[in-house]
C-alpha cells in the first residue's frame, strides 16, 4: 500500500516543477519592469526602453514555455496580467511622465491614468473573456495587446534616441497623440495580428533563420534605430489587419449562410 502513495507523491512534485520555471520568468518581467522605473528615474531612459523589450521577451517566452512543457496554470495566468500591467501598463507612464508629460502639467499625467485604466480594462477583459471562439479568430487579437501598447506609446522616446537626425518632431504634440491613440487601441475591439499561429514551410526555413539572425544583429548595432522602425511597421500592420479580418469573417458568415440554406432546403425535401 506504500508504494501508490509514493508514485502519487512524484507525479505531484513533477507537475509542481512543471508550473514554477514559466512563473519564475513571469517574476523576473516583474522585476524587469519595475527596473526600468528605476532607470528613469535616474534619466538612464535608453536603459529604460531596453529593460521593457526584454520585459516583452520575456512576456512572450512564458506563456509558450508553460504550454510546451505542459506548465499552465490559474496561477500563472493571473501572474502574467499582474506582470504585464507593471510591465507594459505602469512602467512606460512613469518613463514618458518623467521623460516629457511633466511638462504639460495636469494634462500629462490625465494622460498617464488614462492609458494605464486602458491598459487594466484590456486585461480584465482578456482574462473574462471566456467564450468559444472559431479557430481563425486565434490569428487575430481583439484590441492591441499590452505588451505592443507599452512599446507603441515609449515609440516617441525611442525616435528621440535614434539618430534620425533628418526627422523634426514636436514631442509637445507627438507624445499626446501616441498616448491617447494607444489608449484607444488598447480598449477598442479592433483586430491585430497575434502571431500566434504562423506556419512555416520547410523549405523556408533557411530563410527564416537567416532573417532572425539578421533582426537581432542589426539591434545589437542599430538598438534603438531598429525599435523605433520595428514599431512603424507594427502600426502599418493594423490596417492591413482589420482589412484580413473583415475578409475571413465575411467569408465565414457566407459559408454560414450556404450551409444554413442547404440544412433549410433538406428539411422542406
Amino acid at each position: 500500500m506504500e508504494q501508490p502513495k509514493n508514485n502519487i507523491k512524484i507525479i505531484a512534485d513533477k507537475k509542481n516543477a512543471r508550473v514554477i520555471l514559466p512563473n519564475m520568468l513571469t517574476l523576473i518581467g516583474v522585476c524587469i519592469g519595475l527596473t526600468s522605473i528605476r532607470f528613469a528615474l535616474s534619466g538612464e531612459f535608453h536603459l529604460a526602453i531596453i529593460a521593457i523589450i526584454f520585459a516583452a521577451l520575456f512576456d512572450g517566452l512564458d506563456g509558450r514555455i508553460a504550454r510546451l512543457i505542459k506548465g499552465t496554470s490559474k496561477v500563472g495566468k493571473e501572474l502574467d496580467s499582474l506582470t504585464d500591467m507593471i510591465s507594459f501598463g505602469v512602467a512606460p507612464a512613469f518613463i514618458m511622465y518623467f521623460w516629457k508629460l511633466n511638462t504639460l502639467g495636469r494634462f500629462g499625467w490625465l494622460l498617464c491614468l488614462v492609458y494605464v485604466i486602458c491598459v487594466a480594462l484590456r486585461l480584465a477583459r482578456f482574462n473574462v473573456n471566456s467564450s468559444q471562439e472559431p479557430s481563425w479568430k486565434d490569428n487575430f487579437f481583439e484590441g492591441v495587446p499590452s505588451p505592443a501598447g507599452g512599446i507603441l506609446v515609449l515609440t516617441p522616446l525611442i525616435l528621440s534616441l535614434t539618430e534620425f537626425d533628418y526627422i523634426q518632431l514636436n514631442y509637445d504634440i507627438i507624445v499626446p497623440i501616441f498616448f491617447i491613440s494607444t489608449s484607444f487601441l488598447l480598449i477598442s475591439k479592433f483586430p491585430s495580428y497575434s502571431f500566434k499561429k504562423i506556419v512555416i514551410q520547410r523549405k523556408t526555413t533557411i530563410f527564416l533563420l537567416f532573417g532572425i539572425v539578421l533582426f537581432f544583429g542589426l539591434l545589437l548595432i542599430y538598438t534603438f534605430e531598429v525599435i523605433a522602425i520595428s514599431s512603424i511597421i507594427y502600426l502599418l500592420l493594423l490596417p492591413i489587419s482589420f482589412l484580413h479580418y473583415s475578409k475571413i469573417k465575411k467569408s465565414q458568415e457566407n459559408d454560414n449562410i450556404q450551409d444554413q440554406n442547404e440544412e433549410d432546403l433538406e428539411d422542406i425535401l
